[in-house]
């Protein structure tokens, strides 16, 4: 019997969304690694560049980057948070703000194009699974995981 890969499925719509997002934001000048920052911060006005990491479970260095280049893009700015001066307070500007129906519309455009001839039953499900396994994989401790040396321990299967 033919093993399943969840990792290979998910690797190839992982891929094939970039691809589809570059083209689709291509007018916008904002990429595939991009534009979920903007997604966020749509949802998160304000929010620290440290949360914006944790929730999108990207390491910092990546967000920095991908948050610079949308600053240079004029679509946002950053705010030294007068609470913590270390930190800084993100914040889309009015450009920015512009681009939140396009931006909506693209991934409404990609769900429906991947999501085509399922029911809203079977879609509820993948959504939830995919939810599911999300949350399993962000929240997995992976040098604990591998405690014995690089062979997954039994007690943490």
């Amino acid at each position: 019997m033919k093993e399943k890969s969840v990792g290979k499925l998910v690797s190839i719509l992982y891929r094939q969304s970039h691809v589809y997002i570059n083209y689709a934001l291509k007018d916008l000048n904002i990429s595939s690694s991009e534009y979920i920052f903007m997604v966020e911060l749509y949802n998160n006005e304000g929010i620290s560049q440290e949360e914006l990491s944790s929730l999108l479970l990207i390491d910092k260095a990546a967000t920095a980057r991908a948050l610079k280049s949308l600053e240079e893009k004029g679509l946002l700015i950053r705010q030294k948070n007068l609470a913590d001066k270390r930190a800084n307070k993100v914040f889309t500007t009015d450009k920015g703000k512009s681009y939140k129906e396009t931006i909506y519309s693209a991934l409404r455009v990609w769900t429906k194009l991947i999501t085509n001839g399922m029911d809203e039953n079977t879609i509820d499900i993948v959504l939830d699974s995919l939810k599911s396994m999300s949350e399993k994989a962000g929240s997995t401790n992976y040098a604990e995981l591998f405690s014995n040396g690089g062979e997954i321990c039994e007690e943490n299967k």
